[in-house]
């Protein structure tokens, strides 16, 4: 059973809603036998964008400090073409939604203006000493929204 696709309303538009992205280099290690990018080396490219997005919004410590973390409740990924090491590879990532206590994080893997697969969850902001889920600080709220602009919904 095939479940519908989050890429919407098509790929060149879903693609259009994404402000930052970074580069990715494949190593040997991530591939297999043939060459092809493993499975599993996507989810690693999701969280070092996921990273990386913070980094550069400069919410990091809002998000991983000692006293409050995020932490992935959920992940997937569809993978729609396939990809090898010598690829030149651009990691996509874009907040689409904000909640509570969670976001919903988008990522395209592109390579040449194709996508070759594409991803989405959410992940809990986290109090270290309690292990439940806790508010989104207002500064990262704001800084997410302001960065992302239209397209950011509700979660």
């Amino acid at each position: 059973m095939r479940k519908e696709s989050f890429i919407q309303p098509n790929p060149e538009r879903w693609l259009g809603k994404f402000h930052f992205s970074i580069p990715i280099k494949v190593r040997y290690c991530e591939t297999d036998m043939l060459g092809h990018v493993n499975n599993v080396s996507y989810f690693m490219y999701f969280e070092q964008g996921r990273i990386e997005y913070f980094e550069n919004l400069g919410l990091f410590d809002s998000m991983f400090g000692s006293e409050k973390v995020a932490v992935v409740a959920d992940l997937e990924c569809q993978y729609l073409a396939q990809m090898y090491r010598s690829d030149k590879v651009n990691l996509h990532v874009r907040v689409a939604s904000i909640g509570k206590s969670s976001l919903d994080v988008e990522y395209a893997v592109v390579v040449e203006d194709t996508l070759k697969a594409a991803g989405q969850g959410a992940i809990v902001l986290i109090d270290t000493a309690s292990g439940k889920s806790t508010p989104l600080p207002e500064e990262v709220r704001e800084v997410i929204t302001a960065f992302e602009k239209e397209g950011l919904g509700g979660a």
